[in-house]
């Protein structure tokens, strides 16, 4: 479908740098993983056993469902109208499975549903041994950030897990850190490997970010991140120089921040060196998903400083400071930039340069796409303007996927796409939240309001950065949520922490904002979302402007501190309503939280999507923000009630 845009603004004009408009073109036919039903049961919120299985992309329309208890047919009609089914006899030691039917022909049974008895299922955990710095601190490990792949092509979900040190670091801050590591897991339990970072990865939230994907087409997925020397892969293989020791033992060097400075007697700000990593290789590394085994290995790009370890005056020039602030946010994401394979995006810096590189691994070899530097000539505009995450997306309906990084985009080509002057941001979310008007917006929250002219959120087109509409704020702006929990309006509603209220998609305020600003998710029977935050999920109320709890465990955890995300949120299983891995409070066990809920609609794995699975990938970059769909399924229609 053609997209049109009338611009009738000068200040529009004005206001965005650099857009195009590309001819749309049909889209080609990108790989998708090979799913199996991921059957799953849990006892249900009324009474009985909740089974709930996948819809797949390429299931006929006319497809029905038959569930088995123990190899005995239980469901008196095929199921047409959900993937999800009730069982009033069920009990904890019943095997269910699912036999998919088109026409009078049925499929092959599939594998046995997950029992989650207690409402989720458990995988035991053993934390890394802690250890010492070697300025004496003591430290041991918490469970954090999570993703999913199929890292052996059965079907199935493995979940991939990245272990934080308790003495991690802000880049703001000095200090050693711990060693940083990353276990894989099977569904049912069993840890496949465990890679060591090494004492040269800083633990943090800017500094490791992974990719889980499929990259080479294999069916299998691999995980991809930054290493340096001293990284143990998971077969005990050290990369690099496994004696260097790249920390910073002492010294200071002129900090103009105030976040993390040490103030000395004439009030002059310093930022100590010890525990920094400024200089010492900096390693792209692809990993087996089965084995945890280096694969390929290449010099990170973009680099630190190009041609060797950089002076304080040369990281500051190139920077923006000489402590690495600055230079060592990371970001990462997963991208079809031909609109057939996944490539591997890489991003570093976005307070001052912004540079991003999309990577390709094949036939057993890591390739550089393309390099997008903001100090590059034509670029300027382009600097200053990157979020602490970022979204992929095709936004311009060519079938290829583009990078939003905050305040700006690249094409699927390493091309800047659009860029405004919102600058900085701590959260943002692209999906259809307008689905009144063509195309995918982008809401988000921002920083930088005495130099962005008094914006504290506002909401873009995805395709051109076009402005729609913006909202005040006299401070940074540090939350902001966009969900569809109002059906009083169509589409999504939009709020953030410079404001009390709560937003239409045309930026009406409609009641009180919710004060769950960080995950939205599918989790109860209606096509409405929920809100989670911290470590419970919560219903709106549209009608009252409360929030009620649906689920509230008192043992579990959640991670990043004030950012209160959980380990992972997504559709993991069953039908296309989330899951949320928390790590229990003794970080012993992950638990992968199924809803309860019986539902009647049928919606296609959210999986398939190919902004949501995007959204799955990055979501463990940085500031967690949850995964969102690139099409609406509430109705179109105003409604006083949920459907």
């Amino acid at each position: 479908m053609e997209m049109m845009m009338t611009i009738g603004s000068r200040a529009f004009l004005a206001l965005v740098v650099g857009v195009a408009t590309p001819a749309l073109a049909a889209s080609p036919s990108r790989a998708v993983e090979r799913l199996d039903r991921g059957a799953v049961a849990t006892p249900a919120k009324d009474g009985g056993w909740l089974i709930s299985w996948r819809l797949l992309r390429d299931d006929p329309s006319a497809t029905r469902f038959d569930v088995y208890r123990d190899g005995r047919k239980i469901t008196p009609q095929p199921i047409a109208d959900a993937t999800s089914f009730v069982d009033r006899q069920g009990n904890d030691r019943a095997r269910y499975t699912i036999r998919a039917l088109v026409g009078s022909k049925a499929g092959a049974p599939s594998a046995r549903a997950l029992m989650a008895p207690n409402g989720y299922l458990s995988i035991p955990l053993v934390p890394p041994p802690g250890g010492t710095t070697p300025d004496g601190e003591a430290f041991t490990y918490t469970a954090n950030d999570a993703s999913v792949g199929d890292l052996d092509g059965d079907g199935r979900y493995e979940l991939i897990l990245k272990w934080d040190p308790t003495n991690s670091h802000d880049n703001s801050q000095a200090g050693y850190t711990g060693n940083v590591f990353v276990d894989a897991y099977t569904l049912d339990g069993k840890r496949l490997w465990r890679i060591d970072l090494g004492r040269n990865i800083r633990a943090g939230a800017h500094y490791t970010q992974f990719q889980v994907a499929d990259y080479d087409g294999d069916g299998r997925a691999e995980i991809a991140m930054k290493t340096a020397d001293g990284t143990v892969d998971g077969t005990g293989v050290t990369i690099g120089d496994a004696k260097a020791d790249w920390r910073g033992r002492d010294g200071e060097v002129p900090q103009p921040d105030k976040t993390g400075a040490k103030v000395l007697a004439d009030g002059t700000k310093v930022a100590p060196l010890v525990g920094r990593i400024l200089k010492g290789p900096e390693y792209l590394t692809v990993f087996d998903g089965r084995s945890g085994k280096a694969l390929a290995i290449a010099a990170y790009d973009p680099p630190r400083f190009p041609g060797g370890n950089p002076s304080f005056d040369q990281m500051r020039e190139t920077w923006g400071d000489g402590y690495a602030n600055r230079s060592d946010r990371f970001l990462a994401g997963t991208a079809y930039l031909d609109g057939q394979h996944p490539s591997m995006i890489f991003g570093r810096g976005y307070y001052a340069r912004t540079a991003i590189a999309a990577w390709d691994y094949r036939g057993g070899k890591l390739t550089k796409r393309w390099l997008f530097d903001s100090a590059a000539p034509g670029n300027a505009d382009y600097a200053d303007r990157g979020n602490h995450q970022l979204s992929i997306a095709d936004v311009d309906g060519d079938g290829r996927d583009e990078v939003i990084y905050g305040s700006m985009a690249v094409d699927d080509d390493g091309k800047g796409l659009w860029t405004v002057p919102l600058f900085h941001g701590d959260a943002m979310h692209v999906a259809d939240l307008d689905p009144l008007r063509p195309g995918l917006e982008k809401w988000g929250v921002h920083e930088q309001v005495k130099t962005n002219g008094g914006i504290g959120s506002a909401l873009l087109d995805a395709r051109t950065g076009a402005v729609l509409w913006t909202k005040p704020a006299d401070t940074d702006t540090g939350r902001g949520l966009a969900a569809d929990i109002d059906p009083r309006h169509v589409g999504a509603e939009l709020w953030g922490s410079n404001s009390r209220d709560l937003f239409d998609v045309k930026g009406r305020a409609i009641g009180p904002a919710p004060r769950q600003t960080n995950f939205a998710l599918y989790w109860d029977g209606d096509l409405l979302q929920e809100l989670l935050d911290g470590t419970t999920i919560s219903k709106w109320n549209w009608k009252t402007g409360t929030a009620s709890p649906l689920l509230h465990p008192t043992d579990v955890a959640s991670n990043n501190g004030t950012k209160s995300n959980p380990a992972l949120q997504a559709d993991i299983l069953g039908d296309w309503r989330e899951e949320v891995v928390w790590r229990s409070a003794d970080n012993r066990e992950l638990r992968i939280y199924v809803t309860p809920y019986p539902t009647r609609h049928r919606l296609v794995t959210l999986m398939q999507d190919p902004v949501y699975r995007a959204g799955v990938a990055w979501q463990n970059t940085a500031y967690n923000q949850p995964p969102h769909l690139g099409y609406f399924p509430g109705s179109l229609r105003p409604s006083d009630d949920a459907d």
